[in-house]
């Protein structure tokens, strides 16, 4: 009985985190939900104006053509949102595997792009090459999720997002870099804030503040991954995080991932 006491507590630790992750996951979804809905409403817009077009009698084949690819491309783009959406929600699998991190960075900015550009935020992607890391897909969107709301939310007036994939072969680590050009972090509070329940936020006018849970949940997936996340910020300028993947998962991570 006195060895399974130490199991015990392990297990309902081990629990106690995923429900956190699981919080976390749905505060991040919460985010979204109202601009994704603004998105959804302007291309059910598009679609009706361009069939209603394509309906008038007068209407040209060619024109009539036109509005058909347009009502095409646009329902083309409520599935990937949809898709995005619902992968990022159901994804709960802790399988590691290798993954594009281009393609999955690009997964996150299609679901942040509706709410980015309703805060006057630009964007400015840079991807050199296309490394690939094994990681549990499901949580590295969660944190850069995250990174990206943190990083918008700390540009209340607009500003530019940058985000960077590249190798870095020397180290064999593949990195993620989230730049703002919003508040920054005073110095003394830099070494704080990847604590549980740390946070500056407070609720903006939709409801959504911060419940310092964030960085301290990204923190703790990226060690499990074996990575590392760095933070530099300069208070009035901006703030950069970078997310540091291996290339190769060490025999420790398999038997972890696999137990």
């Amino acid at each position: 009985m006195i060895d399974e006491e130490p199991q015990s507590q392990t297990t309902e630790t081990e629990l106690l985190r995923q429900q956190l992750m699981r919080a976390q996951r749905l505060c991040s979804i919460g985010t979204l939900a109202s601009s994704v809905a603004h998105e959804f409403n302007n291309i059910l817009t598009t679609i009706i104006n361009y069939a209603k077009l394509g309906l008038r009698p007068q209407c040209s084949e060619a024109s009539r053509t036109d509005a058909l690819e347009k009502i095409l491309k646009a329902g083309q783009r409520a599935a990937a949102i949809v898709n995005s959406m619902l992968g990022y929600a159901r994804n709960q699998s802790q399988h590691r595997e290798n993954t594009d991190l281009v393609a999955l960075v690009e997964d996150v900015l299609l679901l942040c792009e509706k709410d980015l550009n309703k805060h006057q935020v630009r964007v400015e992607k840079r991807f050199f090459g296309r490394p690939t890391a094994p990681v549990v897909r499901g949580q590295i969107e969660q944190i850069l999720l995250n990174l990206i709301i943190n990083a918008r939310q700390a540009m209340p007036q607009g500003g530019r997002l940058t985000v960077e994939v590249r190798t870095n072969p020397a180290a064999q680590v593949a990195e993620i870099r989230i730049s703002d050009t919003g508040v920054g972090i005073p110095p003394d509070k830099l070494r704080v804030i990847f604590d549980p329940f740390y946070t500056t936020k407070e609720p903006d006018a939709e409801g959504h503040g911060g419940n310092g849970l964030g960085l301290s949940v990204c923190r703790q997936i990226i060690e499990q991954h074996q990575g590392r996340i760095r933070v530099e910020s300069i208070a009035g300028k901006g703030s950069k995080f970078t997310v540091k993947l291996p290339l190769q998962v060490s025999e420790e991570l398999v038997s972890t991932a696999t137990a």
